[in-house]
Parts: structure tokens; C-alpha cells; sequence
């Protein structure tokens, strides 16, 4: 018989079983481990046991979806009426059985009784609550397009592809920046400083990547005090095993307005890369919107190129087993999903 309740702690091996059961993805950190996921996902602050359902088939765990919430605009709290069901796995002999659509049931009921409005799947920033480090690399990307049964599972649930998520690769080996009359310019003028160890710069990214290695680039004219560009990695370590290199992911690349379109952030990129290879890095990870032709054209000049898609997906509130309408409008809110690289 098969029971769905909330997670209790004596419960983390049998979800470590179903997520080492799952077919190899690119994007799921494997061999995972209970201390992995005890330091990923449960030591959030904001972690709910409800908001963890497990499915049980006489006592062995066979699935398990995972609810929750993103970040305020600041970063300084959690939203609540935006809820998404951020993980949702099911062992691969239960992929015909109705296990995943109960699971993602269960999940909505759950984001509902909190206050969510406006329903998602995939985790993506900055509905990024928990698996940054175990599932899609340098940011989470919503559902990586080659989980055909979670893709499946939530358009059969009424779910509807919104945005998508480009996830590029960059081999550093061999890497040579560009060079031409703008980048020895702004060699001559600038300087850059690397920042090991760089402070999280507001709760919710300490609370996402508290954990990990930041390392940040600063641009800044010579005679400037503050940068007039900056770029942000986390070192990849929980994918290393997995991917069999040791990579670091871009996660924030900001230049100043009043500087764009002038080469600092190739520049930037480049001498970062150069960097980053002396450390031992050896792959780059960066992940932007699809609408965002500028940032692509960039990452494509500096030699990246895609390994991966990640999709959006949203569901309007009300009942959650019940399909939205054909003419339904549109929810009075809505968020925009973010990827300042």
C-alpha cells in the first residue's frame, strides 16, 4: 500500500536511495549523500517538514516532492505567495504508476495552505528555496529538458512552459582571451581584484550559497574607487565526481550601466578564466535566459557552448487537482525569473 506523509528526520537514507536510482543527467550531482543533502537542503532555516511529502510502498521509500518558497525582492525574507515545487523524484519502475501526479498533488496542497497564489515548477531564481549543488549546476534552471518524466508530469498537470534556461560550458584548457585595440585599452587603464572567500551579499544568498566557495572578480578604473564591473563564481564541488573535472559556475556577471557594451565584461571574463585555470579549474558552468541574446553572444564570443536547457513552468492557483480553464486570465501576480549573467 502505498502512504504519503511528511518527512521525518530518520528519513534522509531513503531519499538518498531514490536519488541515486534516478537515470544519469548531466544535472544531477551524483553519487549523492546523506551529508550532502543534510547541508543543501535540510539546514535551511526556512525548511518545512511538511513541505517535504515522501511516498512510501510498504515502508520503502519510492518518491519524494519537495515544496517551497523563494526570496523577497531584497533578499531579505521569504515570499510567500509564490510557491514552487522545487525537486520531485520517483524511482523509475513507479514512472508509470500515479505516484508522481499524487506527489505533485500533495505539493501544490502544501504550497496552497502557506498562501501561494501562483503555483510553479522547477526551482529557479528566485524561486530557488533548496538543491543548489545537488541538481543543474551553476544555478538551478527550473526542470533540465532531459527529465522527460518531470517535464511530462507537470504539463500533464496543467502546467505551462513560461521561460526557459540556456546552460552553457566553457573548457578552460587552451583558453586564450580576446585581444584587439578595446582590450589592451582597458588593460592599460584598469586593474583587477580577485576577492577568495567573498562574503554572501544578503540572507538569501548566504543562505544558498553560504556553504560553498565564492570567489569574486572586481574591475576597476585606476583612478576609480569603486568597480566598474564584477563577475562571481561558486567552485562546482558536489558536481566534480559526476562530471569528472572540477568546475566553477558563473552565477552574477554586473557591469555598470554607464560602462556596457564597452568590453569590460569580456575583458573581465577573460582575465577571471585565466585565474580560475591557474587554481586548477578546469570547466566553466554559466546559465542565462533564453530571451537574453546579449548575454549569449557574449558567453559564445568567449568560447561557451550550450550543454543543457532548463524549463519554467507555471500553474495557475485554485484547486489543484482541477485543470485550469481555457480562458482563464492571467494571474494578478506574477514574478520574473533572474540571471544577472
Amino acid at each position: 500500500m502505498i502512504v504519503y506523509r511528511a518527512f521525518r528526520n530518520s528519513d534522509v537514507p531513503l531519499l538518498i536511495d531514490v536519488w541515486r536510482a534516478q537515470p544519469r543527467q548531466r544535472g544531477l550531482a551524483q553519487p549523492a549523500s546523506v551529508e550532502l543533502f543534510e547541508q543543501i537542503v535540510l539546514s535551511k532555516p526556512y525548511f518545512e517538514n511538511q513541505g517535504l511529502i515522501v511516498a512510501l510502498d510498504d515502508n520503502r521509500a519510492i518518491g519524494f516532492a519537495h515544496a517551497g518558497f523563494g526570496s523577497t525582492d531584497k533578499g531579505g525574507g521569504v515570499e510567500h505567495r509564490f510557491g514552487v515545487t522545487a525537486m520531485l523524484l520517483v524511482r523509475p519502475e513507479y514512472h508509470s504508476s500515479p505516484v508522481g501526479a499524487d506527489l505533485l498533488t500533495h505539493s501544490e496542497r502544501y504550497l496552497q495552505s502557506r498562501g501561494a497564489q501562483v503555483l510553479y515548477g522547477g526551482a529557479i531564481r528566485p524561486l530557488d528555496p533548496f538543491y543548489l549543488g545537488l541538481y543543474g549546476g551553476s544555478e538551478l534552471p527550473g526542470v533540465l529538458a532531459g527529465d522527460e518524466f518531470a517535464n511530462a508530469l507537470f504539463r500533464a498537470a496543467h502546467y505551462r512552459d513560461i521561460d526557459r534556461v540556456v546552460v552553457l560550458h566553457r573548457e578552460l584548457s587552451g583558453f586564450r582571451a580576446p585581444v584587439d585595440r578595446v582590450q589592451m585599452q582597458i588593460r592599460r587603464t584598469s586593474v583587477i581584484a580577485e576577492v577568495p572567500d567573498a562574503p554572501p551579499r544578503d540572507w538569501w544568498e548566504a543562505c544558498a550559497l553560504g556553504q560553498f566557495h565564492i570567489i569574486s572578480f572586481e574591475l576597476r578604473e585606476r583612478d576609480e574607487t569603486q568597480p566598474a564591473a564584477m563577475a562571481r563564481f561558486w567552485l562546482l564541488e558536489s558536481f566534480a565526481t559526476s562530471w569528472g573535472v572540477q568546475s566553477a559556475g558563473l552565477y552574477d556577471l554586473q557591469v555598470h550601466p554607464t560602462r556596457r557594451r564597452s568590453g569590460l565584461a569580456t575583458f573581465l571574463l577573460g582575465d577571471a578564466f585565466r585565474r580560475l585555470g591557474a587554481q586548477g579549474i578546469a570547466l566553466v558552468e554559466v546559465q542565462t535566459m533564453a530571451g537574453n541574446a546579449a548575454a549569449q553572444a557574449l558567453y559564445r564570443k568567449l568560447g561557451f557552448h550550450e550543454v543543457d536547457q532548463g524549463i519554467a513552468y507555471r500553474k495557475e492557483g485554485g484547486h489543484p487537482a482541477a485543470p485550469a480553464p481555457a480562458t482563464a486570465a492571467e494571474p494578478a501576480a506574477d514574478i520574473t525569473f533572474r540571471r544577472s549573467s
